[in-house]
């Protein structure tokens, strides 16, 4: 059974939501107030800003490794980044005000959450005259984020365009994609040394959605170990087994050497996934959807579930 097109327009257009946020920022600038040039110190935001061709010309880096080129940009942008000229503000997310007012900034693009947050410097930043903008990316879709950004640069329409570029591609991409009427746990397997399952209502989710596939949670009865507001409910690893109720898993941030590992798994060893192998990387830039990452996923499901 495939998801019906209806649904899958309504998925898109649930990407596309964020025209009525009530984000808190002024309305759109006059030019002579849009900013030339924008510094990020929020990695995880830094592909959002390229995509709605926002003049960036540094971002923080974080710490180099399998998900990021050898500066500590992440992969899915990189490449966009190096073509656009963009600086590397400072490494491994380590604020430095130094370089921020090196950069000349006439805007900063700060994080309200996560280890890339520099929010508790906003009062620096205003001391110094540089205006500067907070998000939150913690619980918010890529496309949500690309509206309130487009609000505070003036490029409310080159987010628009974004996000129905976006679209475009999903829709395609789901045209050729046979979901097989199967149901889909999103698993954050041993990610520094969590279990986590995504939330039906995660970005990750909503992509897939979008994509033709039905992602489910875990069950009302398990108990997650953690409280606190999330896209995933988390969970001990005693409790995968439970946890996992679809038909397949898509692991999140894996390639094949993660399939194998996950497979090898022994708390999962009578699962039927595990059974019948039904387990599918999402790539290793799937941590955080992204229009970059977003599109890789889509391309790799592409690959797996292609219609004959």
């Amino acid at each position: 059974m495939t998801i019906p097109l209806a649904r899958r327009h309504t998925a898109l257009m649930l990407l596309g939501a964020g025209l009525a946020l009530r984000t808190g920022l002024s309305p759109a600038r006059a030019a002579s107030d849009t900013p030339r040039r924008i510094v990020s110190t929020s990695p995880s935001i830094t592909g959002i800003l390229l995509a709605i061709d926002a003049p960036v010309v540094a971002s923080a880096a974080t710490t180099p490794s399998l998900i990021t080129d050898a500066k500590g940009f992440f992969s899915q942008w990189a490449a966009e980044a190096d073509h656009r000229g963009v600086a590397v503000l400072y490494p491994n997310v380590a604020f430095d005000i130094e370089a921020v007012v090196g950069a000349k900034p006439d805007l900063v693009v700060v994080s309200a959450t996560g280890r890339d947050s520099a929010a508790p410097h906003q009062a620096e930043l205003e001391a110094l005259g540089i205006r500067s903008v907070v998000v939150d990316y913690s619980s918010r879709s890529w496309q949500e984020l690309a509206v309130e950004l487009g609000r505070a640069t003036g490029l409310e329409a080159q987010a628009q365009a974004a996000i129905r570029r976006f679209n475009e591609d999903m829709a395609e991409a789901a045209r050729a994609i046979d979901p097989r009427g199967a149901k889909v746990s999103v698993v954050g397997y041993d990610i520094a040394g969590s279990y986590s399952v995504a939330r039906h209502t995660s970005p990750v989710a909503q992509l897939l959605d979008a994509l033709g596939f039905t992602v489910v949670s875990v069950p009302p009865s398990l108990k997650p170990n953690s409280t606190r507001a999330s896209d995933f409910v988390f969970f001990s690893r005693e409790n995968l087994s439970a946890a996992i109720t679809g038909d397949n898993v898509f692991l999140l941030r894996a390639t094949a050497r993660d399939v194998e590992a996950f497979l090898a798994e022994p708390v999962l060893a009578n699962h039927p996934v595990i059974v019948h192998r039904r387990v599918y990387p999402l790539g290793p830039t799937s941590f955080r959807i992204d229009p970059y990452s977003g599109r890789q996923v889509a391309d790799a499901l592409r690959a797996a579930f292609s219609k004959p």
